[in-house]
């Protein structure tokens, strides 16, 4: 037996793991750009006397993909400083009919493309639980054309053409997730929410970027719409549809039987090679 090209082998092989390993992971970043000043939209958790609101749009992964971070951009009311930001939790939803009661309530023009009734609980992360880490900076004064905040209602009142114009102090959110979200390939609603001591978070719009996905548009609940979801430009305003302004990033995780038909591969390339040397 040719112990030299046996260790040759066993090396080649060793080498070529570590080569392949690293990049079937690919780093992976999503983007809706930056605000277009069309629309700002309340997302804040309930508080005393004060309604959970929701606003969530969507986003695709081709792979299995780990979430590491997360920038949303929204308006805070002129004056507000950003030490009156106390929590921020991002949930993630599957689109209907999944995690959903179907037939719906009827309570709404639509449910086909909106979120799920629930979030995915293994993918939520609350900066008070300590799951989430967050980082709040000013990007100046900013405006919006239009805003949706208390206006949410079942149909047939769920239009209402908004609540009119509004300024303030565009705030940049920028996430680390101390526990990074694991997804498969799917499609998928991001939500984020902000807790201020006092006044709301409006969710600033923004466009899609030249060769996005399919589009699902904005959505928004409060607790008394609840499970049910509104298109914000298709059904309150009819003015959209509209986006929102966020951005992901993260790795691409390989497929178990990607790794499993890799290391076959690998270990035929030893057998063969190891039946040629003892021959």
């Amino acid at each position: 037996m040719n112990k030299r090209l046996i260790i040759t082998c066993i090396l080649t092989v060793s080498v070529a793991i570590f080569i392949a390993m690293p990049a079937a992971a690919d780093s992976f970043n999503f983007s809706t750009g930056l605000p277009d000043g069309l629309i700002g939209t309340l997302s804040r958790p309930a508080s005393a006397g004060i309604l959970q609101t929701e606003t969530a749009d969507d986003f695709i992964l081709s792979q299995t993909t780990m979430l590491n971070q997360a920038t949303f951009r929204g308006l805070l009311p002129s004056g507000t400083p950003l030490s009156n930001i106390v929590d921020v939790e991002i949930e993630i939803y599957h689109v209907f009919p999944t995690d959903s009661a179907n037939p719906p309530s009827g309570n709404v023009p639509a449910r086909a493309n909106s979120p799920a009734d629930v979030e995915i609980a293994s993918a939520t992360r609350d900066g008070i639980a300590g799951t989430l880490k967050f980082n709040a900076t000013s990007a100046g004064a900013f405006s919006v054309a239009n805003t949706v905040v208390n206006g949410i209602n079942k149909k047939p009142g769920q239009f209402t053409g908004g609540e009119g114009p509004a300024s303030g102090e565009q705030v940049v959110i920028s996430v680390d997730f101390t526990t990074p979200i694991l997804l498969d390939p799917d499609h998928y609603f991001f939500r984020p929410e902000v807790q201020l001591t006092d006044g709301n978070f409006l969710w600033l719009s923004a466009p899609k970027p030249i060769g996005a996905p399919p589009d699902l548009q904005s959505w928004t609940r409060n607790d008394d719409l609840a499970p049910d979801w509104l298109r914000i430009g298709t059904d309150i305003t009819e003015q959209g549809p509209f986006n929102a302004s966020f951005s992901l990033t993260g790795q691409t995780t390989p497929e178990p039987s990607t790794l499993l038909l890799m290391g076959t591969g690998l270990l035929g390339l030893v057998g063969f090679t190891l039946k040629k040397a003892i021959a």
